[in-house]
């Protein structure tokens, strides 16, 4: 197994970490960094792996599957999470989940007919602003920035309407191979 591949499975070996720290009522009010700092981590592995791979051609099958699984795993975990301590909307959740599962739907659907469909720019940008929102959220310091949590909360929402769109659009003759 080649480092990139380690890196995406230390980031779902730290999902639960993640979640137990920033929803354990054991840490009174130190849990919340504590899965900053897991979260910040899992985030860099993200950024990481993929790098790696690709500079030293290191990419396979199983990074493509497992890495952008992670990545879900990791900010639906803690959206999740957010929508019990109050931070985040169920709808807005709902909305971000679901895309994933269109989406990966969609992946599946394109690749039974021998059809990849490859991130595009739109979803790396949501994938950013989610994770930034998320950092935001955990780090939770009030005043102004609960003015830029919120843009990030927007910008996160508008991203993931637009990656979905523009995913089904740019791939749309995958839905007609179904026929």
């Amino acid at each position: 197994m080649n480092l990139p591949n380690k890196l995406t499975i230390l980031r779902v070996i730290l999902i639960p970490f993640f979640v137990f720290f920033l929803i354990s009522p054991f840490f009174d009010g130190y849990g919340n960094y504590i899965a900053l700092a897991i979260f910040i981590i899992a985030s860099l592995t993200d950024m990481a792996d993929g790098k790696i791979a690709r500079k030293y051609n290191l990419v396979t099958n199983f990074g493509k599957f497992m890495d952008p699984l992670a990545d879900k795993l990791l900010v639906c975990s803690a959206m999740i999470c957010f929508i019990e301590l109050e931070k985040l909307p169920a709808w807005f959740v709902i909305i971000i989940i679901g895309r994933e599962f269109i989406i990966s739907g969609f992946r599946l659907i394109a690749a039974e007919n021998g059809v990849v469909i490859a991130a595009n720019y739109w979803g790396k940008f949501k994938t950013v602003s989610q994770m930034i929102m998320i950092i935001l959220l955990l780090i939770d310091l009030g005043g102004v920035f609960d003015i830029l949590e919120q843009i990030f909360i927007w910008l996160s929402l508008a991203l993931t309407v637009i990656s979905l769109i523009t995913y089904i659009w740019q791939n749309r003759s995958v839905l007609s191979m179904q026929d």
